[in-house]
């Protein structure tokens, strides 16, 4: 008979915040419990004291710091974690005198997170990985090679079936927008409509109207009603990109919208239901405008409860070969493979434009190759420029190049595994390639 996992209390007064803090935990292969209020969790306890609590510190009626000295009384030794906005940072590190074990601020880090409870818990360092965290099925074409991107995906899975806000981050063209349609995908919302909308390309006096939408007459031009885009995203995903462009004085307005599940058109003073789950992305840095008072700090920490972040193309250079080879699919209608050279541009230059940067490069090399074999040539001039330029094949340590290794890896993978195709692919004997491939399994060790 298998052994019953440690339960986790989760003390949040928002359902949406209690189902996504809570299907982490269970991907820990944990048991969770759940409380909306202070005293609904004191009530908890003492029926059934659970192996720790992560308590949110804003609570209706007695707060999370008040609720500490009670817990105390009730079960001295129990690990509490509390969870508190930036803004009440000060006060939870108080609160370490009065009882809490740890702090986290939010947004919430999931692997920081995870580590907590492993060490609250006594588990060990990979105690809370008791459960593989697997992922769902992803779509056709979606390519994420590497730990970084995996971390996303993972997290990604995490958020979705909760209809919290989720914030994404990353700088431009990094795929903000394809992590948030992964998420619509993923949620019980996907048979719904996913409506993007950037707020850097919306004029500033219709913003307002685009968003929420408009009666006939409410304003010059007005000549017809619009539902606006959150009406439009009823019962799916509205995707807010470039959240950060958002005018200050609409987003007390967006917060209610969010708090309240209702909108007001423009031109009209009644309240209208509307079932969206927002999902919204930045390559701003947020909580900089918050301290810079550009940026709503209340608006803010309601849209990021966990971290998301898609990182640049550069700390992914796993992917980068996949997402190449994925895009000559699509822009050469047949197949298309890239030379070695090629491989070793793309492989050595570094991406600033990310994702975006790469597909330009790729439709370019596809316009430009008349035959199957895109070559650096085909590269624009500042990614060509690179052939050769790594032509070292050793570190100074005499160790193989990352560029080298990920080439002779790629052209492995390309070749099926078959060793002879690919050494003549890159260029050297098959001997050579074995030697190169001992001395990759060496360094991985």
């Amino acid at each position: 008979m298998a052994e019953p996992q440690p339960t986790i209390l989760i003390v949040d007064d928002e359902a949406s915040q209690r189902q996504l803090l809570g299907g982490f935990v269970e991907s820990l292969g944990l048991e969770v419990q759940e409380a909306d209020s202070a005293e609904a969790a004191l009530e908890r306890i003492r029926e059934s004291a659970p192996a720790m609590v992560l308590l949110d510190v804003r609570l209706p009626g007695m707060s999370g710091i008040e609720a500490l000295p009670e817990i105390r009384k009730l079960a001295g030794d129990l690990p509490v974690l509390l969870i508190t906005a930036f803004a009440d940072l000060r006060e939870a590190v108080a609160a370490m005198k009065g009882g809490a074990d740890d702090y986290l601020a939010k947004p919430v880090d999931l692997d920081e997170l995870e580590a907590v409870i492993a060490d609250a818990l006594g588990l060990g360092e990979a105690g809370a990985k008791a459960k593989d965290r697997s992922i769902p099925e992803l779509p056709p074409g979606f390519v994420c090679e590497s730990p970084a991107m995996r971390r996303v995906v993972e997290t990604a899975a995490v958020v979705a079936p909760s209809n919290a806000p989720v914030l994404i981050m990353g700088a431009s063209g990094s795929g903000k927008e394809v992590v948030a349609q992964l998420i619509h995908q993923w949620s019980p919302r996907a048979k719904g409509p996913l409506v993007a909308a950037n707020c850097a390309g919306l004029p500033e006096s219709l913003i307002e109207s685009e968003l929420f939408g408009h009666t006939k007459g409410a304003f010059t031009g007005a000549s017809e009603p619009r539902q606006g885009f959150f009406r439009a995203a009823d019962g799916g995903t509205l995707f807010l990109d470039e959240i950060g462009e958002l005018p200050l004085h609409l987003q007390p307005k967006l917060l209610r919208a969010l708090e309240s599940g209702r909108i007001t058109p423009v031109g009209s003073d009644t309240p209208v239901p509307v079932d969206a789950r927002l999902v919204a992305a930045t390559n701003r840095d947020l909580e900089q405008a918050v301290g810079e008072g550009r940026f709503r700090d209340d608006l803010y920490y309601r849209l990021n409860v966990i971290e998301l972040v898609v990182p640049p193309l550069d700390e992914r250079p796993e992917d980068v070969l996949p997402l190449a080879r994925r895009f000559a699919g699509e822009f050469a209608g047949g197949p298309v493979r890239l030379s070695p050279q090629a491989i070793q541009c793309l492989l050595t230059h570094r991406w600033s434009g990310n994702v975006r940067e790469l597909r330009n490069a790729i439709q370019r090399a596809c316009l430009l190759c008349r035959g199957d074999v895109i070559l650096p040539e085909h590269l624009p001039p500042k990614i060509a420029a690179l052939a050769g330029a790594t032509a070292s094949p050793t570190t100074s340590e005499g160790r193989l190049s990352q560029v080298e290794r990920a080439t002779i890896l790629a052209t492995l993978s390309e070749c099926r595994g078959n060793r002879t195709h690919a050494a003549r692919k890159l260029g050297i004997s098959r001997r050579a390639l074995i030697y190169k491939l001992r001395a990759i399994e060496a360094e991985s060790k």
